[in-house]
């Protein structure tokens, strides 16, 4: 009798096999993430963004460096390409002309306003595709999460003249917009252009468990009215197109959760479901202001991210966690967002900081190693751009190797040897801090506490940067406890201490602008 031993075999390699999925929240702490089984807090210095539009960027060097500093995130813009300023000129979401990779092929008839040819946006450009998917390997065999952001308001008339959708530079007939118009759904034929690029970016990545999606970057409403009206819109069209008001915030939200919905019904029949994250729609008229209440309410989205905007405002409060380029610090407002936050079903993620990126100096450097332990000590996720990384100079300057890049690792290794999982912000342990401090607290219950103090002076304020000493005054459990400081900017374990729990005071070693301290029972 012949024996069908397919089924045998296939029970005695059931176990060899793993079923590998994309990154997700972590099912028992959804404010963090889980990828292949192990808790992740997102921790980068990424480049800008452009690694693929970006045709000289080598992203072999650059992801290498990520894996060596213990970074874990890169941000990638598919379609949007800023225009090259005095800031940041060498960004890699600013290339050359010549250097920039479409996701549309050049074919003609005519020139783009870029002097190149037009585009055609029913063929797709090979050469963009091959470079997703070798950034996307290269990335998800170092470990390395991507956030592929797929559209992008344009902030202003002359990034959106560089658009393939819009209509001087494609042969495709889009419509003629306002530029504030571009993240809504007022022009449907440019809404189906919209759809089936996003369409096809989800179908290509669906392979990857190291994507999540981003719907807009920086997506922003209520712009005041311009008289002039956009500058690509020529006279005969003018009155018209002027006569509606620019999108409120509201109705740039509800363009958002279009997209959303095409990214799911996209994955529905597709073998790889993925997260989506989002910004609200922010105010781009006094007050300035951006609703993070708005995106954990919002059930289209897995995960709200929030940029640096001096009026954030969660359940009623307004917090001022500093203002654009502007090297303001705002520890304390930093700190209570994320925690105020802390119940939330959702990771909160600071997705690009850039309160001072653009000072690339180890004053910068120094204010974005404040807000990065900050943010993660209090239950958030932390990126922040480092302009050192260019085109062949794919890991930075010698200098931010040194400072910026190396103290990300040190947070990376540090937070990435808690237990996540049962990890909760708990500043509420901390009863007393010495002058100008402010301390933010990661704790596992009774078993294990992370203690960031950080010199919370500004950069104007006189004595910033002297010498902190004194006393921290916590509440422990009963028991005896060690203590051991650390210094953010090497790493290493500059002194231990042991003490007894209850109300405690902990002498703190000389230190200048902040300090770690973990804490754990003795008798661990």
């Amino acid at each position: 009798m012949k024996t069908n031993l397919r089924p045998l075999c296939a029970l005695l390699l059931a176990p060899l096999v793993t079923f590998a999925q994309p990154i997700r929240l972590h099912p028992e702490n959804p404010r963090i993430f889980e990828y292949h089984g192990k808790p992740y807090v997102l921790i980068t210095a990424t480049e800008h963004y452009g690694a693929v539009m970006n045709r000289p960027f080598r992203w072999e060097p650059y992801l290498d460096d990520l894996v060596d500093k213990r970074m874990n995130v890169s941000r990638l813009f598919v379609l949007y390409r800023e225009l090259q300023t005095a800031v940041n000129p060498y960004s890699t979401c600013k290339p050359e002309t010549l250097d920039y990779v479409s996701p549309y092929l050049r074919t003609g008839p005519g020139d783009a306003r870029d002097r190149l040819t037009k585009y055609d946006l029913d063929r797709w450009n090979p050469e963009f595709f091959e470079r997703l998917h070798g950034f996307l390997t290269a990335a998800e065999k170092r470990g390395i999460i991507v956030e592929v952001t797929l559209l992008a308001d344009h902030h202003k008339p002359e990034i959106w003249e560089l658009n393939p959708h819009n209509p001087s530079n494609n042969v495709s007939k889009t419509p003629v917009i306002q530029p504030e118009e571009y993240i809504t759904l007022r022009h449907p034929a440019l809404w189906e252009r919209q759809r089936t690029f996003v369409e096809k970016i989800v179908r290509e990545c669906n392979r990857y468990d190291n994507v999540f999606y981003e719907i807009c970057n920086e997506p922003q409403g209520n712009f005041p009215q311009q008289g002039g009206g956009s500058v690509l819109i020529d006279e005969r069209q003018r009155a018209t197109t002027n006569t509606r008001p620019n999108p409120t915030h509201q109705e740039i939200d509800e363009w958002q959760r279009a997209v959303a919905k095409v990214i799911r019904e996209t994955e529905a029949p597709l073998p790889k479901k993925h997260l989506i994250a989002g910004q609200p729609a922010y105010l781009a008229a006094p007050p300035y202001a951006q609703f993070v209440s708005e995106g954990f309410d919002d059930v289209t989205i897995d995960i709200v991210n929030v940029h640096q905007m001096h009026r954030t405002t969660y359940r009623g409060r307004n917090y001022d966690i500093s203002m654009f380029m502007s090297r303001q610090l705002r520890l304390e407002e930093l700190r209570n967002l994320f925690v105020a936050s802390a119940e939330e079903r959702k990771p909160l993620n600071m997705d690009e900081d850039n309160a001072a990126s653009r000072f690339t100096n180890p004053e910068g450097w120094t204010i974005h190693r404040k807000r990065a332990w900050t943010t993660v000590l209090s239950g958030g996720h932390y990126d922040v751009i480092d302009f050192t990384v260019q085109n062949r100079q794919e890991t930075g300057t010698r200098e931010a190797q040194a400072a910026l890049r190396s103290w990300l690792k040190h947070l990376s290794e540090f937070v990435h040897q808690i237990d996540l999982a049962k990890a909760r912000p708990m500043p509420q342990t901390v009863k007393m801090a010495p002058q100008h401090v402010v301390a933010s607290v990661l704790g596992v219950a009774g078993s294990d506490y992370a203690v960031y103090l950080a010199d919370a002076r500004e950069v104007t304020e006189k004595d910033l940067g002297k010498p902190i000493m004194g006393e921290l005054a916590m509440t422990l459990p009963a028991g005896s406890w060690q203590a051991t400081f650390m210094d953010p900017t090497t790493g290493g374990v500059t002194a231990t201490s042991s003490l007894l729990g209850g109300e405690t005071r902990i002498p703190l070693p000389k230190f200048h602008h902040d300090l770690v301290i973990r804490l754990r029972p003795l008798n661990r």
